[in-house]
């Protein structure tokens, strides 16, 4: 469905997000707890979000799902609703999205989180390693393991 159709004043270009989403609600008579109770978001977050006071909202993400969520409540387009915040909070509504899906533009920080894994995953090894040898001498000395598996005479001598 198009917000357009329902309410020509998010034709406006100096309309912000949380204007367009109070007036689409007040136009359908909800109150900001009827739209909670349909969002699952508090009454403050989303007073917040018609307020456009974006220092009390979460931000990237969770922020355009709240969005999305409250269209959705309201019957109003998703993503028209999106690009009113785009501009609002600085960015692109997509931009994060494609920059994750070309591997472009990423900072070192997230760079390091995908790649520290397998530098330290030798470490891992390591320890599993030592925690089976200690394990396996340790079946040797109390005599849990069969002589006709011992292939080395050296392991002989470990059992007690």
């Amino acid at each position: 469905m198009s917000s357009s159709s329902s309410s020509p004043e998010l034709e406006t270009p100096s309309q912000t997000l949380g204007t367009a989403l109070a007036q689409l609600r007040q136009a359908q008579g909800l109150s900001l707890n009827e739209v909670s109770v349909r969002t699952k978001y508090s009454t403050s977050q989303l007073e917040a979000l018609e307020c456009d006071n974006w220092d009390d909202l979460p931000s990237g993400v969770p922020l355009r799902w709240m969005v999305k969520g409250y269209a959705r409540a309201l019957e109003a387009d998703e993503e028209a609703m999106l690009a009113l915040l785009g501009p609002q909070q600085g960015q692109a509504p997509h931009a994060a999205r494609t920059d994750m899906r070309q591997g472009t533009d990423w900072s070192s920080n997230e760079r390091s989180l995908y790649s520290e894994p397998t530098q330290r995953s030798w470490g891992w090894w390591l320890i599993i390693l030592v925690l089976i040898s200690v394990a396996v001498f340790y079946a040797l000395n109390q005599g849990w393991i069969p002589e006709d598996w011992l292939l080395f005479d050296w392991l002989k001598e470990f059992r007690s």
